[in-house]
This record gives C-alpha cells, structure tokens and sequence, in this order.
C-alpha cells in the first residue's frame, strides 16, 4: 500500500513494511474483516453482536469504552482474555491470546475475574486465533466484533467497530435514551473536521507511537517516535488550555477524546517504563492531567478496563516476567484519576 492512500487515521501505510521491520522499526499490520451492518449479512439488532477483547490492548479499550459509554452493555456481549498470551510450552505455542478464566496472574497470584471462556461462536474455542482459523484467515488480533447468528466476523479494526456502535446505538439497544447519548461523531462538517484532524495525529503520534517508541530496535526510530509523542502532549495541552475546553473539540466528549484516553491512561503506570516514554507524565501536564480524570469520571469509563490487566499484559512479556508495583506517588493508579486537584 502506498502511503498516499492509507487512511492515516486508521492505519500505517505497509510500504516497504518488510524491510522497515527488518530495520527494526515497528510497523502495525492492516485489519483484514472490515465489513459494517445494516445490510442483509449483518442487520441491525440488539443482542445479535458480540466483543473479543483484551483488557491490556488499547485498541481494544476503544471498542469497550464505546460499548460503556454509548449504554451497550447489556445489548452487546463481551468475552475477554487472559493478558499474557501462551508460553512456549502451550500446545498450540507461544504468544496466542487464549481464553483462560483458570490462569493466575503473576502480578496478584489470583485468577482474574474480568476474563472468560468463550461464549459467542458455540465451538466453545480456546484460543483467538480458532476464530480465524473458522473463516479461513490467519489473523490472530482483538477486538472482534462478532455476529453470534450467523458466525461471522463483522470487524475487527477498532476505530471502525467504535464508528458502528455509534451510528447503530440505539438500534443495537443502547440503555441511554438519545438526548443523553454522547454522539462521538456528530454530524456536522467543521466539528467532523476537527475530530478527524486530531484522530491523525493522535493515531500517528500517540497511539501507534507509543508502540513505535517501545518496540522498535532502531535508536533512529525511537529517538524520532519519542520526540513525536511528547511534542504532541505537549500540542494537546496547549489546546486544552487555549480556552478551557472540557474536551478536544470543546465542551463534549467525542471519538477524539476516546482514541486519546486508552494511551493516555496507560502513561504513567505502564508506558513510561515499558515503552520508554519516560520524557514526563500526564501529571506533568496539568491540562491533560484534568482532561483524563475528567474522562475516567464519566460513567462506564472506569468499569471499561483494569490497569491489573495492563501491567499483566505489557511486563508480563517483558525479559524476566517482573512486574514494576508502582507508581505509588502521589498515589497508586488508578485510584489517582479520581483527583483532579494533583495538578494545580
């Protein structure tokens, strides 16, 4: 693919993706299940869809948060996976998102509650890759979303998931009646505009950079994802603090705002070690630093993830299975989000 035509928003152009990797650059691979509803494969009905996901994954958190925010938890299932993946000596091999309610974290040395068998296809699969192999594909990422009546992937690239679930919130059986729905996309061109500007620069800098930064093993590479990253915060504070917005785009939380929160709630605890972003934290930044408690305030939002899972599931890979117990100041997370008044 070109980079002229990848959606930069969405997607990292493949070009040259090979010998990029072979660089040692990090390069995210594409979605293959792309489809939406509303047409005769998939129509529009509470109960019929369903989410695979896992809780350390911050392109699953923008599927869970949608689910939460937009009041489709009872409408829209959900399974969810152990945080590490399989170990060399798992029959089927390593590093495969299984389905292992039964697995302990070594963080806890409990069973985590949040993770389930998996319920949707009827074949009662183990791992996410069988749900592939069902349909012939060799992918083996999350989210899914997934149609249980005719055992199908509908999707499985999470800022499109994100776009359908608000687009058929209501249809899909949304608890939250219209006038106090959020409207993540609302259809008005200047704000769509707006939204649609910062989603390329978050996607670019924050959310696939913070990868970039962490998982590339080319100095050159991380240097430049690094000073990426921060250079961003450092745009989106100075936005916040233009006029004392509540959100990106001004006083309403919209899709913006919810593919910034998944990377930004991982910064402190998780990403600054383990990505090597360890320029500043959100707390440094006093703007952003309201703006995520004020996101992590609204309701669903805190219930959409477990920081247990992401530490679990970024340092649990790591070289010697060691898992950092901080940060503990000013507080531990994510007890902190519940306080504003840590910046000034």
């Amino acid at each position: 693919m070109s980079t002229k035509s990848t959606n930069t928003s969405v997607e990292e152009s493949q070009e040259n993706a090979e010998n990029r990797r072979k660089k040692g650059e990090f390069v995210r691979g594409l979605s293959g299940f792309r489809n939406t509803i509303g047409d005769d494969d998939f129509p529009i009905e509470s109960g019929r869809y369903h989410l695979f996901v896992a809780f350390n994954c911050p392109w699953c958190h923008r599927a869970t948060l949608a689910r939460n925010i937009l009041g489709l938890e009872n409408s829209i299932s959900m399974d969810v996976v152990f945080p590490g993946r399989t170990n060399e000596d798992h029959p089927a091999g390593a590093n495969l998102w299984e389905f292992n309610p039964d697995r302990v974290s070594t963080l806890t040395g409990e069973i985590l509650p949040e993770c389930t068998l998996e319920t949707a296809t009827g074949n009662n699969f183990k791992l996410v890759k069988e749900i592939y192999m069902n349909e012939g594909s060799t992918e083996q990422s999350v989210p899914i979303l997934y149609d249980k009546k005719s055992k199908r992937i509908v999707n499985n690239e999470s800022a499109e998931i994100i776009r359908i679930l608000n687009q058929n919130a209501e249809k899909l059986g949304s608890t939250i009646i219209a006038e106090e729905r959020v409207d993540l996309y609302p259809e008005n061109s200047q704000l769509r505009n707006e939204i649609n500007a910062l989603n390329d620069k978050i996607y670019t800098a924050i959310n696939n950079g913070a990868y970039k930064a962490g998982f590339s093993s080319d100095q050159r590479i991380y240097a430049a994802a690094f000073q990426d990253y921060f250079q961003t915060l450092s745009e989106l504070e100075t936005l916040l603090a233009s006029d004392g917005r509540k959100f990106l785009t001004g006083n309403k939380f919209t899709e913006a705002d919810l593919r910034l929160f998944p990377t930004l709630y991982r910064h402190d605890p998780v990403y600054y070690l383990r990505m090597k972003l360890n320029g500043a934290k959100i707390l440094d930044y006093p703007n952003l630093w309201r703006w995520l408690c004020r996101v992590y305030g609204l309701s669903g939002v805190p219930a959409s993830n477990s920081l247990v899972h992401c530490r679990q599931g970024y340092f649990g890979r790591s070289w010697n299975n060691t898992i950092p117990l901080g940060p503990m100041k000013p507080m531990s997370y994510p007890e902190a989000y519940n306080h504003p008044d840590l910046v000034k």
